[in-house]
């Protein structure tokens, strides 16, 4: 079969490779439809995640159509068409028992990304990721073996396409989490650093919710027009204003800064180290990434939701004003399976339409082609989808 390989930092290829088989007896074998190319997905390309090692197949947003079920798979059987969490999780460890899917402590075999782990079990593993989280092969395939598939695949109904739910596997569910983090309600304000998919549907999810304002920062013009003509955000290009965050306190009332911030950028923001050589040797420094921006800006007793992808230290974090003004932070990777039921009712009822974030569509052939034009921002690129 075809499938997107990772070779070396800025060099993908769509090579055949092995088609993959049933191993453990509630494994699937799903035949993909539709897989799309990820912000995380550029981490990886970049190589600037550690334990990402050629050969890898990349891809963690798929879904596809049961082509072979093994003989303990009783919740989809072949012909199902399915939708795919990109987090592998158990059903039935602690951490699942409490809708904390991502925490699941059965399913990856590697260390996970802390520092400071001690004996605490890894986090869940997942698709298409680096050998920190199970190494387990992607969905920017023809074909995937999909493990635990009693608590994974979610089981589509005829009516909506591919495109209308695809994003169910990670950024949607991503963003809605990140609002809920943020504690977003009816009347709320919010910054959102970063107008890549994820922050783009964190606007969508937020409209939801029921926010009055939102302030949308990024410093590429085609995502802050759509993220305005889209969402009705409010736009702030960074590389024109100096001080972004004294610039959301300015628009504020009393000058007190927004009731919560989102950092949907990461560890690869501007201004940033980002590089992140080895295991043992993170180190990210910085003193005006997104986060610090996020903390400068939201108001006293706000929230701080953090999905963008963090790993290692960050240097100079002013916990001290963390302190002073009486935050609350949260983040990590998505609880994707507890948010599944919600989102796709909302699709349905039309409350959300995630598939209008699409730029570009192409084949799996031009997958290498795809990471060119997302990483470079070629072609006003917002999200590229595959289809084999």
């Amino acid at each position: 079969m075809k499938a997107l390989v990772y070779q070396g930092s800025h060099d993908v290829r769509v090579e055949n490779v092995p088609e993959p088989k049933i191993e453990q007896d509630d494994d699937i074998v799903l035949r993909v439809t539709a897989t799309a190319i990820c912000g995380s997905d550029l981490h990886l390309y970049r190589g600037s995640m550690p334990a990402t090692e050629p050969g890898d197949i990349f891809g963690h947003e798929f879904m596809g159509i049961v082509e072979e079920a093994g003989p303990a798979v009783t919740s989809v059987k072949k012909g199902d068409r399915v939708v795919v969490p990109f987090v592998i999780a158990c059903g039935s460890c602690f951490f699942c028992q409490h809708a904390l899917y991502a925490a699941c402590e059965t399913t990856n075999p590697d260390e996970g990304g802390a520092l400071n782990k001690k004996s605490i079990p890894a986090p869940a593993a997942l698709f298409g990721f680096s050998h920190m989280y199970g190494g387990i092969p992607g969905g920017q395939a023809e074909y995937v073996r999909v493990p635990q598939a009693n608590t994974g695949p979610f089981p589509i109904a005829d009516g909506l396409d591919d495109e209308q739910v695809l994003f169910l596997s990670d950024i949607l569910p991503t963003a809605y989490q990140a609002v809920l983090n943020a504690g977003i309600t009816p009347g709320s304000s919010v910054a959102i650093f970063g107008a890549g998919p994820v922050g783009l549907l964190s606007a969508a999810c937020a409209r939801m919710e029921g926010a009055e304002r939102i302030l949308m920062v990024d410093n590429q013009r085609y995502r802050l027009d759509f993220a305005k003509q889209a969402y009705g955000v409010e736009t702030l290009d960074f590389d024109e204003i100096d001080d972004v965050a004294e610039a959301i306190i300015q628009m504020t009332d009393g000058y007190r800064g927004v009731d919560a911030v989102i950092d949907a950028v990461g560890y690869e923001a501007k201004g940033h180290g980002g590089k992140l050589p080895a295991m043992d040797n993170f180190e990210v420094e910085s003193s005006d990434i997104a986060l610090h921006q996020c903390l400068a800006a939201v108001r006293r007793g706000g929230n701080i939701s953090v999905p963008g992808v963090y790993a290692g230290a960050v240097d100079g974090f002013l916990i001290g004003d963390f302190f002073d003004k009486g935050l609350t932070m949260k983040g990590g990777q998505t609880h994707v399976h507890h948010y599944l039921p919600k989102l796709l009712e909302a699709i349905e009822q039309g409350k959300l339409k995630p598939e209008a974030i699409i730029s570009h569509r192409m084949k799996l052939d031009q997958a290498a082609d795809g990471y060119r034009m997302f990483e470079d921002k070629q072609d006003d690129c917002r999200k590229i989808v595959l289809t084999p």
